[in-house]
């Protein structure tokens, strides 16, 4: 099914444009909450911790590496999600719990960044104007995550594998730039999973979030 009668035939439904739309504006809400959050996150005072598996290996700038592959997956994302009503709400539904649960763990564990870290500027925000550089919202990668749920909400078998991949390749990369601790990348693919089913279920119990 092509992009536009896949919205077509999704949009004869009146009450899929609601949950769609509904999706949207809680995901706005948390996104505002969660850019206030960081700054607070960003001031307060945290603890570090010597990282066993970051001592075995010097910091290596991948800065570019780490970005291309993050956004060589949005951007497929994005693009296959938009195909997809179904698929484009549950991604939503699933990245708004996510950034709940992300700031309820920074909150919890106030970490600071890893000795030696090479900070992580995005070349893309970095061109457009300065911006304040975030260096203590670790617990969890949010990266790595953010990947990890294309790899869950896309249908497509050879593109799951490809998003598997790159999830891998960019939390290996974050790692070896001592962005995040061992534990902050490890645990990022449990929360998001964690996320994903708590998502599925509450559709299955709330009709109205819910697109067959």
């Amino acid at each position: 099914m092509n992009t536009r009668r896949a919205w077509i035939e999704a949009y004869k439904l009146k009450s899929v444009q609601y949950k769609l739309l509904i999706s949207i504006v809680f995901l706005a809400a948390a996104l505002c909450f969660y850019s206030g959050f960081l700054g607070y996150v960003e001031g307060r005072k945290g603890f570090s911790f010597s990282d066993p598996v970051l001592n075995l290996f010097n910091p290596v700038d991948l800065t570019w590496l780490i970005f291309s592959a993050i956004y060589l997956s949005l951007i497929s994302g994005i693009i296959m999600l938009v195909r997809n009503p179904v698929r484009l709400t549950l991604a939503i539904q699933v990245y708004t719990v996510m950034i709940l649960v992300r700031m309820a763990a920074m909150y919890t564990l106030p970490f600071n960044p890893p000795p030696g870290m090479i900070p992580l500027n995005d070349p893309l925000v970095q061109f457009f104007g300065s911006v304040k550089l975030l260096t203590k919202d670790l617990f969890f990668s949010g990266h790595t995550a953010t990947l990890f749920l294309l790899f869950l909400v896309i249908d497509k078998k050879p593109f799951k594998q490809l998003f598997l991949i790159l999830a891998i390749l960019v939390a290996v990369g974050l790692l070896l730039q001592h962005v995040h601790y061992f534990i902050d990348v490890f645990a990022a693919p449990f929360f998001t999973y964690g996320c994903y089913i708590i998502v599925k279920r509450i559709r299955e119990r709330i009709v109205f979030l819910d697109i067959r």
